[in-house]
């Protein structure tokens, strides 16, 4: 699945027990954040044991299915992404066993950890749950720096026979004391659609970055007169001779990938009171895809790359976004993001910020139209191809004066492209 990928959710089994499979056909269907994998027998026999349900979370490297390969031996245990170590064998146990194992688990004894972080999506899987505070903050995180994740909760849930001993507390939230207010809809006329899971993660991620982060925005105008003509003239030429497609695209992402080596604090997170600086330019670009969802694809060291590798990276990333061939690997990491409004026909943007980034960049429509140039003959009016850039930026870490600074140079880079640059 990746080496930044650690778990994902099961879809959908489309084998059941007892069926025979062959290697390479595909068995179930398995999801990690907003991309959908298929894992394929490794082997032809048939499968004898299946160990895990729909929407169940499930670690890399856990055994997900057992096939027979022979008929009297099992042959082949099928796993996400990571392989069992070599000669490690898995003794069967009896019910007895599993629970003496339960009971000894040590859910009783577990101390509340009073500065567990816990996202929204915690405290909601903690409330529908009835889990008190304390016994969430109880619960040991297998996420970075020992945060809780889902899949924490829900492993604690299936050995849970006993809830923490404890003072029952409840999760405070902050209650609104406005009503919330009744949607008008009449049945049969009005339709409703239910989200579908990638919508719902979109949204839980949106009302996450938004509560986290005091966004700010700012906004330029840039002059991409020249940059416009260069591209107009070679990219024909560009597609003959690379049998690639040159879009603004890689143009906008070598452009960001320079400003943030002039800035480098523009490429952090924030973990608790800690700046996280990042090594590595990796630019998520905001794709838009057929069903009217959003994905970021990542491209990955943008700033050690020349035109030609970007303009192959981001046609793969857009290809692959369109037709959901995108692998996990491929939307994970991105330490900034830049969305291109105007291929949708927006003047500008003022784009929520990809947690856990700290800024994102919305680029609009290029448009034509009359300005003043300061010329040796004076003033003049010309035509001119003109866009604008916003940046929204997080206020805890990123002030006005970084912000600004580093949106200018964007705009910079981009109207002072070099169109000497040969292809």
């Amino acid at each position: 699945m990746g080496e930044s990928i650690s778990e994902a959710t099961i879809i959908s089994w489309l084998k059941n027990v007892g069926d025979t499979v062959d290697a390479e056909e595909t068995i179930l269907e398995v999801a990690t954040d907003k991309v959908d994998s298929d894992v394929p027998s490794p082997v032809n026999g048939t499968i004898t044991e299946i160990r895990f349900g729909k929407n169940d979370v499930v670690k890399v490297g856990v055994v997900l299915a057992l096939i027979e390969t022979d008929g009297k031996t099992a042959g082949k245990k099928i796993t996400i992404g990571k392989t069992q170590e070599a000669g490690k064998k898995e003794e069967p146990r009896s019910k007895n066993q599993e629970v003496e194992t339960a009971e000894k688990a040590p859910i009783k004894n577990q101390k509340s950890n009073p500065d567990a972080f816990l996202s929204p999506l915690i405290i909601s899987i903690a409330k529908k749950e009835n889990l008190s505070l304390e016994e969430v903050q109880s619960i040991p995180g297998s996420g970075a720096e020992g945060r809780i994740q889902k899949s924490d909760i829900f492993n604690y849930l299936k050995n849970r026979k006993y809830p923490l001993q404890s003072i029952p507390q409840a999760i405070q939230t902050a209650q609104s004391t406005y009503p919330k207010p009744v949607i008008q809809y009449t049945e049969g006329k009005d339709r409703i659609v239910e989200m579908d899971r990638m919508r719902k993660m979109i949204a839980d991620h949106m009302v996450y970055s938004k509560q986290t982060s005091p966004h700010v925005t700012s906004y330029i105008e840039v002059d991409v007169t020249n940059l416009v003509e260069w591209r107009n003239k070679n990219k024909d030429l560009f597609a003959a001779k690379h049998n690639e497609k040159l879009t603004f695209t890689p143009i906008f992402v070598a452009a960001v990938a320079k400003a943030i080596v002039d800035f480098p604090m523009i490429n952090v997170s924030v973990d608790g009171k800690n700046i996280i600086v990042h090594a590595d330019i990796n630019i998520g670009m905001a794709t838009a895809l057929p069903n009217g969802n959003l994905i970021v694809p990542v491209v990955r060291n943008a700033n050690e790359k020349d035109l030609l590798e970007l303009a192959k990276n981001v046609n793969h990333l857009a290809e692959s976004s369109r037709n959901s061939k995108l692998k996990p690997d491929e939307v994970q990491g991105s330490t900034f993001t830049i969305s291109n409004v105007g291929t949708f026909g927006s003047l500008m943007g003022t784009p929520i910020i990809n947690q856990p980034e700290v800024a994102i960049l919305a680029l609009g429509i290029i448009k034509k139209r009359a300005e003043v140039m300061t010329t040796e003959k004076g003033d003049e009016i010309a035509i001119r191809s003109m866009m604008y850039l916003s940046l929204s930026f997080d206020h805890r870490v990123v002030d006005g004066f970084l912000g600004g600074s580093f949106l200018r140079k964007v705009g910079d880079y981009l109207e002072q492209f070099d169109t000497t640059t040969t292809i």
